[in-house]
C-alpha cells in the first residue's frame, strides 16, 4: 500500500533521528516544511520533501517521486492536500475508556457543590463504575468501548492508552484487560494496555485497605503477568487513596514481574506520589494539579514524563497544573484527555490541545510536543509514533483547510481534522 500527498500547505512536527521526547525551552520550537509532499509505504512513513525540490512532480499526467536510489511511479492513492495542513496522529497516553455505562448524575452532584472525593465516599466514582462493569459482559464492554475508539479516530488520535482500573476484583480486573487486548485486534488504532488494580479501595476494604493491596500484589499482579495482558502497572497515589507506603509495595512486586510503573499523582494535594514514582523509574506520572519545588527537582534529569490531564482538571474545576513553571524549570510536559466517564467524558485531544493553550498558557508549539511526540514517549511508543520522520509509523491527520498551525489550538470546539491514515492507511475522511 502506498499513498501520495501531495501539495501539501504545511507538514508539521517533523524529527529526526528518532526524538523520543522534548523538553524544557526546545518545546517552544517546531519543524515544519511548506508546500510540502509526504510519501507512505507499507505502514511506515517513506519519505517527504519540499514540492519546489522536483523530487515529487507531475509528467505527463502521472506523478513520480525520485529517492535516493529509487523511484515510484505508481500508487495506490493519491491525496491533493491544497490548502491543508499534515500532522501526526494524536498520542493519548492516559484514558479509562472501556467502562459501562455513564455517570453524568454524578456531574449533578458535582453542580451542586459536592467534591471529587465526597462523591468518592458515598459510593460513587470509581465504586460506581466498577460496580457496572461487574455485572457486563466482554462483550457489552466491547461493544460500548468501539464507538468511543471511532469517535477518537476521527477526532485525530492514533495511539491510545487504555488503563484497567474499574475491575477492583481479580476476574473483573482481568476481564478488562482481556477486553483490552481483544480491541487491539478490532481497530486500527495503536492500544497500549495498562494495569490499574489499585485504582480505588473498594468498599468491602475500607479501614483495612492492606488487605487489599496484598490482594492486587499476590493475586492480580500475578495473573496480569501470566496473561501477559499488560506492560505497565498504574496506582493512585494520592489524598484517600493508596498511600505512598503502599504504592511502593504495589510497583516493587509489579517490577518483579516485568511491569513498569506509570502512576496517577498529585491530583487532589501533595501526596508524594511524583517521588515514589520517580523511584521506581516510572514512564510517566499523572494529573500533576499540586507540584512544588520538591517535585520538580525529583523530575530532573530522569526518564519519567510528567502528564498533565486538562480534561478532568476542567471538568471537575480544579486547580491548573503549574505547566509553565515545569517547561521553564527544563522538564517535558506531555498532555493526555483521562478519558473516563467520571471526571472527563471526552477523547477529544484536539480539545486537550486547546486546554494547553488556554488555560495553561503554552505556546501552540509547546502544546503540539506534549500531545505527539511527548505523550508518545509517555506510552513508551516514542521510536514509532509522535513526529513525522522516515521509517516511523504513517500515522498521520490531513486538517480541513486551515490558515496556520497555530489554528489548532486557537478554533476550539469544532473538528479540524478531515482525513486520518493509520498504519498507511486511508481510515477516515
Amino acid at each position: 500500500m502506498t499513498i501520495l500527498i501531495v501539495n501539501i500547505k504545511e507538514l508539521v512536527q517533523i524529527t529526526e533521528n528518532h526524538v523520543k521526547m522534548v523538553a524544557g525551552c526546545a518545546m517552544s520550537k517546531l519543524s515544519t516544511l511548506k508546500d510540502a509532499w509526504l510519501l507512505t509505504e507499507g505502514a511506515g512513513i517513506k519519505d517527504f520533501g519540499r514540492m519546489s525540490e522536483g523530487r515529487c512532480q507531475r509528467k505527463d499526467g502521472n506523478w513520480q517521486v525520485d529517492g535516493d536510489g529509487w523511484q515510484m511511479t505508481a500508487f495506490d492513492q493519491v491525496i491533493d492536500a491544497t490548502g491543508r495542513l499534515v500532522f501526526p496522529s494524536f498520542c493519548d497516553s492516559h484514558t479509562h475508556l472501556v467502562y459501562a455505562g455513564s455517570r453524568e448524575l454524578e456531574y449533578i452532584d458535582k453542580i451542586k457543590g459536592l467534591s471529587y472525593e465526597e462523591i468518592a465516599r458515598r459510593g460513587g466514582g470509581i465504586l460506581n463504575s466498577a460496580a457496572r462493569l461487574h455485572v457486563a459482559s466482554e462483550d457489552e464492554l466491547v461493544a460500548e468501548a468501539l464507538p468511543r475508539l471511532e469517535e477518537i479516530i476521527r477526532l485525530g488520535t492514533g495511539a491510545v492508552e487504555i488503563k484497567s482500573g474499574y475491575g477492583l476484583t481479580v476476574e473483573d480486573e482481568i476481564k478488562m484487560l482481556r477486553v483490552i487486548r481483544k480491541l487491539q485486534g478490532m481497530t486500527p488504532l495503536t492500544i497500549v494496555p495498562t494495569f490499574l488494580g489499585a485504582h480505588a479501595v473498594p468498599a468491602g476494604y475500607k479501614g483495612h485497605q492492606g488487605e487489599f493491596v496484598d490482594i492486587v500484589i499476590h493475586e492480580m499482579i500475578p495473573r496480569v503477568a501470566s496473561e501477559q495482558l499488560a506492560g505497565f502497572i498504574d496506582v493512585f497515589c494520592d489524598q484517600g487513596f493508596f498511600t505512598v507506603d503502599e504504592t511502593d509495595r504495589i510497583l516493587d512486586a509489579g517490577m518483579k514481574y516485568g511491569l513498569r510503573a506509570k502512576i496517577h499523582a498529585n491530583e487532589l494535594g501533595y501526596s508524594g506520589g511524583v517521588q515514589v514514582g520517580v523511584k521506581y523509574n516510572a514512564l510517566s506520572v499523572d494529573h500533576l494539579e499540586f507540584v512544588g519545588d520538591k517535585e520538580i527537582a525529583s523530575l530532573r534529569n530522569t526518564g519519567t514524563m510528567p502528564t498533565v490531564l486538562p480534561g478532568a482538571a476542567f471538568f471537575l474545576g480544579m486547580v491548573a497544573s503549574p505547566v509553565r513553571t515545569m517547561i521553564d524549570a527544563g522538564l517535558p510536559v506531555a498532555m493526555a484527555s483521562d478519558f473516563n466517564p467520571g471526571s472527563s467524558p471526552s477523547g477529544n485531544m484536539q480539545f486537550i490541545l486547546s486546554l494547553a493553550s488556554v488555560r495553561y498558557r503554552m505556546l501552540p508549539e509547546e502544546a503540539i510536543h506534549a500531545t505527539t511526540i511527548n505523550s508518545a514517549y509517555a506510552m513508551g511508543i516514542s521510536n514509532d509514533y509522535g513526529s513525522i520522520e522516515k521509517g516511523k509509523k504513517a500515522n498521520l491527520f490531513i486538517t480541513k483547510p486551515i490558515p496556520t498551525y497555530e489554528f489548532m489550538p486557537y478554533a476550539y470546539g469544532s473538528n479540524k481534522v478531515d482525513e486520518v491514515i493509520l498504519n498507511g492507511k486511508l481510515i477516515a475522511r
